[in-house]
């Protein structure tokens, strides 16, 4: 009879070993993409620092990122804003998606671990797929923009005060139900105890689904970003410290809020510089 008790006793403590090592394996191979994209997201920041910019009325700097250079076509300047968009984005994005993969992971049961592996590789492509999308659209609204200011003096002049309006509107967004929803959906994907089909087509929507809710929940702090200066290695800082707490830390709906509190002064205190210097 002890030999049955005995192996009873021993499958859990298999699985779970099991499951250590492939959580383990998980968090490895995250680490090394974050710390590979992070240190292409700090050189190429500093090659766009490097090239400096156009300074415009109101005070304000034209990034080198959104103006052509004499002879370079649109796709040509498109295609290292893309690059430096997506890589950016792995390193923000990564850390809070860490624990969705896992849940993934957990949801396709007793899929074989190499079957396992690379679905969940591409469920973290589809969901980089979709903020590749969000920066092709980026860069066509950042490149038509600042083509129009360049034109039109009043307008830029009006820059420093519209950057503070979306600062306002992003924190007052951390308030919202929209908020809300999108958030729990971005902290709860799949549902515990709910199974996934181990397939391709599965994990593909899944990862696209992912992304399409994070980018939503993250819409607000992402505007920020863009218009304090999309490669600003301190605003990407303060960005990804902000999604990341907002999306592991207990209680994320209050943290959301909390972010909401400081963001909303931040926008005041740059309304009143903004009408200081107008």
């Amino acid at each position: 009879m002890s030999k049955p008790v005995s192996a009873a006793r021993a499958a859990p403590q298999a699985t779970f070993a099991r499951r250590g090592v492939s959580r383990a394996v998980l968090v490895g191979v995250c680490a090394l993409c974050f710390a590979a994209s992070a240190a292409a997201t700090i050189i190429g920041s500093a090659s766009m620092a490097a090239m400096g910019g156009t300074p415009m009325p109101g005070g304000w700097t034209m990034s080198a990122l959104w103006t052509r250079m004499c002879g370079q076509t649109w796709p040509e300047l498109a295609a290292p804003f893309i690059r430096m968009w997506t890589v950016m984005m792995v390193a923000m994005m990564l850390p809070s998606l860490v624990p969705l993969l896992w849940r993934y992971r957990e949801a396709l049961g007793r899929a074989r671990q190499a079957r396992t592996g690379w679905l969940t590789a591409l469920v973290a492509v589809g969901y980089f797929v979709v903020w590749t999308a969000f920066g092709v659209v980026v860069f066509g609204l950042g490149a038509a923009f600042a083509a129009l200011v360049m034109r039109v003096p009043a307008l830029a002049r009006a820059v420093p005060g519209a950057i503070s309006v979306v600062v306002l509107i992003a924190g007052a967004l951390q308030f919202t139900g929209w908020k809300a929803r999108q958030l729990a959906c971005c902290r709860h994907a799949p549902a515990r105890g709910r199974k996934l089909p181990a397939d391709a087509r599965t994990a593909w929507r899944h990862g696209l689904s992912l992304g399409l809710h994070c980018g939503g929940c993250c819409a607000g702090l992402t505007a920020i970003l863009l218009v304090v200066g999309v490669m600003d290695l301190r605003a990407m800082a303060v960005v990804t410290t902000a999604i990341t707490s907002e999306r592991l830390l207990p209680g994320g709906k209050r943290v959301a809020r909390a972010i909401g509190t400081v963001v909303v002064g931040a926008g005041v205190v740059l309304i009143v510089q903004a009408a200081g210097r107008g």
